[in-house]
């Protein structure tokens, strides 16, 4: 072999050892590319999910003062049901008027209702200290037995599970 043949097979060699290089880099290049890719992929599912999970505690959240508000609301507007029962209640002369107060008490059930507000049932129920509110002690008769209530002084409302307003009532010993 001569001289010329030697060079050029050392510079075969490298060339292959070069072009083993470049393939190696580009392997290299493109494992990085795709961990770059899985790692962006990865994040955004978190970002994705993280989302999710604020707009549902939003929606939550959204919810809850919007019963709160309607609670607070329903709260302040008992008394002036209990006030208009007082007033159908009492004796009047004039019918036409005792007829417009009864149309005024059922539009304020009727909106009571659509909000989903129940009166309590207490009269003759078994008293319960998570929904009534016992202020008086009676002695138990045949007509109500011990542990019942005889007498309700105001009303209790539920506002669908929520108690707004726990009924005052008189229980049976």
């Amino acid at each position: 072999m001569n001289e010329n043949e030697t060079i050029r097979e050392e510079e075969q060699e490298q060339n292959a050892e070069s072009e083993n290089l470049e393939d190696n880099t580009s392997d290299l290049d493109e494992v990085e590319a795709s961990d770059e890719l899985e790692a962006e992929r990865d994040r955004y599912l978190r970002l994705l999910a993280d989302y999710e999970n604020f707009r549902r505690r939003t929606e939550k959240e959204k919810l809850a003062v919007f019963g709160d508000a309607t609670a607070k609301c329903v709260e302040q507007l008992l008394p002036v049901v209990d006030n208009f029962e007082r007033a159908v209640d009492s004796p009047c002369s004039d019918e036409e008027y005792h007829k417009g107060m009864m149309m005024i008490l059922e539009q304020l059930r009727g909106f009571l209702e659509k909000l989903g507000v129940s009166e309590i049932k207490a009269l003759g129920e078994e008293f319960n200290p998570n929904i009534h509110q016992a202020i008086k002690r009676a002695e138990a008769s045949e007509d109500f037995s011990e542990n019942t209530v005889c007498e309700v002084f105001q009303k209790g409302y539920m506002l669908k599970e929520r108690l707004i307003r726990p009924a005052m009532v008189a229980v049976a010993n």
